[in-house]
């Protein structure tokens, strides 16, 4: 063994020692360690064992075993199972570092500059078996993590560690089972009626989350209501797809109450911007029965509302055509459903369930209110801002 090394083990007690007193004093969970005399002795063996490993592989380039790789991960099952959070965790992860180098420049001055092929070579060795210890560690940490939280809570931890781009999330992936994909379609579904605290709906919600494995999270706000947030892989950026998933679909026949939903597609490393598009579609977006929940409303299908939501005196322009179709009767109603069928009189009546002649009653009925032809490009460039408007909610 070269000198370099043999200064390594000879400090490696000491070494773990000042490695255990770090953890103690500058990372807050690991402070109980000094009331802890089992735990600070199973932690400063560990320091001990690893420095002493170092040193035996290092010098001929020797990987760790197996054997090596399944006590890092019986750690990291350790720290989980203590309660450590993941930022602990990580805190404990670069403080291990940063001293292993520490000591391996500390070592090399106490050597004069010591060999310049075996500092070379310690640190050749410590780079990939590092990442290899680290990685086990992690592994450790995860399987705890995936027995102790329910399955519902590791997905929703997963899609909102996935929204604030945290670099977590490809961890929590493991612990929910998934694989990150390149893109994701963001789908906000926007349900402002919804009671708060309904644990019957809460526990549907928890068995679709089981059944369909897809990362979501449900933000309730006060008083009511909130928004459910559903994450759909994409291979590449389609941003004028229209999923309709499963899941939604089921969503839909649970919830039985008028929602809005939009969608927008982002890259893994820009969900924050994906979601915040996705919130304003929603928030433009009309709100209907659960049976027109399964196509989201994309950019495109409310480019011109969510303009208008920016400028306040055409909003309140807008709102005041509204105003005129009060008198009706069911002139909004009869609008919606007439823009939704591109203008076509048969299936509009029919699915207004109502006569042709009084379709074009209504019809001749909003001209007659607003002094604007449903069917002129002028009528529809206005009317149906009025009418998406109106049905988004916004104007309560």
């Amino acid at each position: 063994m070269g000198s370099l090394f043999a200064e390594l083990a000879r400090q490696a007690s000491a070494n773990a020692r000042r490695e255990v007193d770090t953890y103690v004093r500058e990372i807050p969970e690991l402070g109980s360690l000094d009331a802890n005399s089992r735990a600070r002795a199973e932690t400063l063996e560990y320091s001990v064992w690893f420095r002493r490993r170092t040193v035996e592989l290092a010098p001929e380039n020797g990987m760790l075993t197996d054997d090596d790789l399944g006590y890092i991960a019986s750690m990291g099952e350790a720290r989980a199972g203590s309660g450590m959070s993941r930022e602990s965790r990580q805190q404990v992860l670069r403080v291990h570092t940063a001293l292993m180098l520490r000591e391996i420049n500390e070592a090399t001055e106490a050597q004069r500059g010591g060999d310049v092929d075996e500092l070379m070579r310690i640190m050749g060795w410590f780079a990939p078996q590092g990442e290899r210890g680290i990685g086990a560690y992690h592994q450790g940490f995860v399987t705890v993590m995936r027995r102790r939280l329910p399955y519902v809570e590791q997905v929703a931890l997963l899609a909102r560690s996935l929204l604030a781009e945290d670099p977590a999330a490809a961890e929590l992936a493991l612990v929910a089972g998934m694989e990150l994909a390149e893109y994701y379609e963001v789908t906000v579904v926007r349900v402002p009626d919804l009671p708060v605290g309904d644990r019957a709906l809460e526990s549907e919600i928890e068995a679709l989350v089981e059944a369909h494995r897809a990362p979501l999270t449900w933000n309730p706000e006060r008083g009511g209501g909130g928004e459910l947030i559903v994450l759909a892989p994409r291979a590449a950026e389609a941003p004028e797809t229209r999923t309709g998933s499963g899941l939604l679909r089921d969503l839909a026949q649970l919830l039985g109450r008028p929602c809005a939903v939009g969608s927008a597609v982002a890259p893994l490393s820009a969900l924050a911007g994906g979601l915040d598009r996705a919130r304003r579609i929603s928030g433009a977006a009309p709100l209907r029965r659960p049976s027109a929940l399964l196509r989201p409303h994309t950019m495109a299908d409310v480019f011109v509302e969510l303009a208008v939501a920016d400028v306040p005196f055409v909003d309140e322009w807008l709102r005041g055509v509204a105003r005129r179709l009060e008198p009706g009767p069911d002139l909004l109603a009869t609008l919606d459903a007439y823009y939704r069928h591109d203008m076509n009189r048969g299936p509009t009546a029919e699915a207004l369930h109502v006569h042709p002649r009084t379709l074009d009653y209504r019809l001749r009925r909003v001209r007659e209110l607003t002094g604007l032809d449903p069917g002129s490009t002028h009528g529809v460039r206005v009317l149906s801002s009025v009418v998406t408007r109106s049905l988004s909610g916004s104007w309560r």
